[in-house]
């Protein structure tokens, strides 16, 4: 803290431009600049003072750099012409057989994830096919035992008999009965009495 004060100090007392950078012994960074320069601005003064070039190692390590990349991208390039069956006339019988061999390595690849894409897409479609298949079995059979039950219907003696006994013929499992009365006297006026059950 007392070196911070002693440049914040010349920067007041002696109206001067100062920048300090510090780093402790963890790596922790530690600076300070006037407030009316920056880093870079100070830099940029040394270095026409001194004539010492900071930035030129620096930038000769990216231009090294950026050369490399530019290599690494143009043999990338020539070699998807290549591969697309051009920029051949300058290789050699060993670069062709290379190519070719890269080539066909690719292409066993390519085979290889299409027929693993179709047999997982075959699986799939098999998967769905018996999921409907034993929907449309459920079906069926819940529709056999809904059949499989009988159809009951009853008619009074004034109701109309033959339109449900026809009902009954042509249904399926349907049975129309009657209901007639044993004392046709008891009829009209009877509120109990006994009653035939017949089978239409």
């Amino acid at each position: 803290g007392g070196i911070f004060k002693k440049a914040a100090e010349l920067t007041v007392l002696c109206d001067a431009e100062v920048s300090l950078i510090m780093f402790s012994s963890t790596g922790k960074l530690s600076e300070y600049v006037s407030h009316t320069a920056t880093t870079k601005k100070i830099f940029d003064r040394y270095q026409q003072v001194s004539g010492i070039n900071l930035w030129n190692s620096h930038y000769e390590r990216m231009q090294e750099h950026l050369s490399k990349q530019k290599e690494v991208n143009n043999n990338l390039r020539r070699e998807i012409r290549q591969r697309m069956g051009e920029d051949l006339d300058d290789l050699s019988v060993d670069e062709l057989r290379g190519l070719e061999q890269n080539m066909e390595n690719s292409l066993k690849v390519v085979r290889e994830r299409k027929y693993h894409v179709i047999s997982t897409q075959t699986d799939t479609c098999k998967k769905k096919i018996r999921n409907l298949q034993d929907t449309n079995a459920s079906l069926l059979r819940q529709l056999e035992e809904r059949d499989e039950i009988p159809h009951f219907g009853f008619v009074d003696n004034g109701g109309d008999y033959e339109s449900a006994l026809g009902l009954a013929n042509n249904g399926s499992h349907l049975f129309a009965f009657r209901l007639q009365p044993n004392q046709p006297n008891l009829q009209d006026g009877g509120i109990y009495g006994s009653y035939d059950l017949r089978l239409a």
